[in-house]
């Protein structure tokens, strides 16, 4: 029987001279009962046998943690195979700690052939992948539910806030003065305020900023935009619309900008200047605390502003009202916003676990019946992720920003919308709506109903909040229907209307009101908040 290292050469690319009949062989012809079950760790000859035991021994001993590189480096199967040989292969030359800072480093086809015959490491980094990934889900999970606790502290706050702000306005609903009005205008501006206070005070803890810098989908794209296209930020000013820690700052200031002012208005400002300072970027990037409709910026113009600003659904937070301000005020005709565009998508949930999890649930609740929790469960959109198959068909498009010409008027609107169901699935449960953002080089360029996909065709950098995209901290917003009685079958159509809102309430709040038509049944309409 052949080695383990004369079957990966077979395994390699063959030169027009091979023809050798066992060329078509793979790692997966090898004989299992061959292949003991003893691991040997990759820094000495301690042996174990599980293999996650002997990882975590290398992890424990000596700082090698292949879950944390595999995320890093984005490694797949081969790519495991690659980093084991090359740290067996650094060891035995008496490289007692291998630099794998970067994949360049190991990516040579070299490394797949075994460093050590009959190494049964190599049979099972599957488990290393799937292993991986669930860490990776557990991290989300974890900064979840540290965000689900600001939010909920957040509403608490709110909550205080109106009850207090109602008893005022009972008292002043008594006079009719003019001065009484005056009063009432002002206690309605104070609690806007202050509700902006706790808003920017909750961009002040680490774990949002954590949950945002570890989101690949998101950071990366910036990264790459402004990375790949420098020509754009050369000897440029560029405006950072609520910098947060300065990553994008700092990417602009790595791209050649010559000037960057970073503005924030929450005590995060505080860290962005020592992070800036540390990296040695203080130069050229300039600290503002404030908010951007306040603060007097030490230039008349701008050539570019970038600024990360999406919420749940797109406009929750009502951040984008202030990256439109900067832009109006401080903008170059010519200049360019990053990101350029973004287009809200929308499309029917069936058969989904969600449902059973966040709406029946309330049935029976350790024996006892809750279903007048149900309406308010109705009427909030909850933000979770959803796997494609819970969906009876693609998203289709009902609203496109571009942001060198979207007015702040525009973000409250009713859109128009048609989808078609592309799988028979139940009965229509609900709606389904996420983001799409696009980074494009000019200001004329459009992207329409364009998908993410065929952007990255057209050289356009771009990502998805949607469900058939990797996940990424916005998630998708999932409003159920009251009475899901309405049966799908593949190639039904539902046409309506979305209307976006702000909250009456808090401004930053967003209210969404669905109407729906399937096929000849009666219209229906139903609305939901985010707060």
């Amino acid at each position: 029987m052949a080695t383990l290292q004369e079957r990966v050469i077979d395994s390699l690319p063959l030169s027009s001279d091979d023809d050798d009949d066992d060329a078509e062989e793979t790692w997966e012809d090898v004989d299992d009962e061959a292949v003991p079950d003893v691991f040997i760790s990759l820094f000495d000859k301690r042996t174990f046998e599980d293999v996650n035991d002997m990882f975590t021994y290398c992890k424990d001993q000596y700082g090698f943690d292949i879950w944390h590189l595999q995320q890093q480096h984005d490694l797949d199967f081969l790519g495991l195979v690659k980093l084991v040989n090359f740290v067996r292969k650094s060891v035995s030359q008496g490289k007692s700690s291998p630099d794998v800072s970067s994949k360049a480093l190991f990516d040579d086809d070299i490394y797949l052939l075994p460093a050590m015959e009959s190494d049964t490491v190599l049979y099972n980094l599957e488990d290393i992948l799937v292993q991986a990934r669930t860490v990776a889900q557990t991290q989300i999970e974890e900064l979840q539910e540290q965000m689900a606790a600001l939010q909920a502290r957040f509403d608490a706050y709110k909550v205080d806030v109106a009850k207090y702000l109602g008893h005022q306005l009972e008292e002043d609903q008594a006079g009719s003065s003019s001065k009484d009005e005056q009063l009432m205008e002002h206690k309605k501006q104070k609690f806007k305020d202050e509700a902006d206070a706790d808003y920017f005070l909750s961009y002040s803890f680490n774990a949002i900023h954590e949950s945002m810098l570890k989101d690949k989908i998101r950071t990366d794209a910036y990264r790459d935009f402004i990375y790949d296209n420098k020509d754009l930020f050369r000897d440029k000013v560029v405006l950072d619309v609520g910098c947060g820690t300065g990553i994008l700052s700092m990417f602009c200031a790595k791209a050649g900008a010559k000037q960057v002012i970073s503005v924030d208005n929450s005590d995060i400002i505080n860290n962005a200047r020592e992070i800036i300072k540390a990296n040695a970027l203080d130069d050229r990037i300039q600290c503002i605390r404030g908010k951007i409709e306040d603060v007097d910026l030490p230039v008349k113009q701008v050539d570019v502003i970038v600024s990360e600003w999406m919420g749940y659904c797109l406009l929750y937070e009502s951040m984008l009202d202030s990256v439109i301000h900067a832009r109006d005020k401080y903008l170059a005709p010519d200049g360019l916003m990053v990101p350029s565009h973004a287009t809200l998508r929308i499309a029917p949930l069936a058969d989904s676990e969600l449902r059973f999890s966040h709406l029946d649930f309330w049935n029976d609740v350790y024996g006892f019946d809750m279903k007048t929790m149900l309406q308010r469960a109705h009427e909030e959109c909850l933000i979770k992720s959803v796997y494609p198959e819970e969906l009876a068909g693609e998203g289709t498009v009902f609203k496109v920003l571009d942001l060198h010409k979207v007015s702040v008027q525009d973000l409250e609107f009713k859109s128009s919308y048609t989808v078609n169901t592309t799988r028979a699935s139940g009965n229509l449960e609900g709606f389904l709506i996420w983001f799409d953002i696009f980074f494009t080089r000019s200001r004329d360029t459009t992207v329409e109903d364009c998908s993410v996909e065929e952007a990255k065709k057209r050289g356009i950098t771009a990502f998805s909040t949607g469900p058939f995209s990797e996940q990424t901290h916005w998630q998708q917003g999932v409003c159920f229907v009251k009475a899901a009685d309405q049966e799908l079958v593949n190639g039904s159509t539902i046409k309506g209307e979305v209307t976006f809102r702000k909250a009456a309430k808090d401004a930053r709040g967003l209210k969404i009101k669905v109407n729906w038509q399937l096929s000849d049944s009666e219209a229906r309409e139903q609305s939901w908040r985010i707060e």
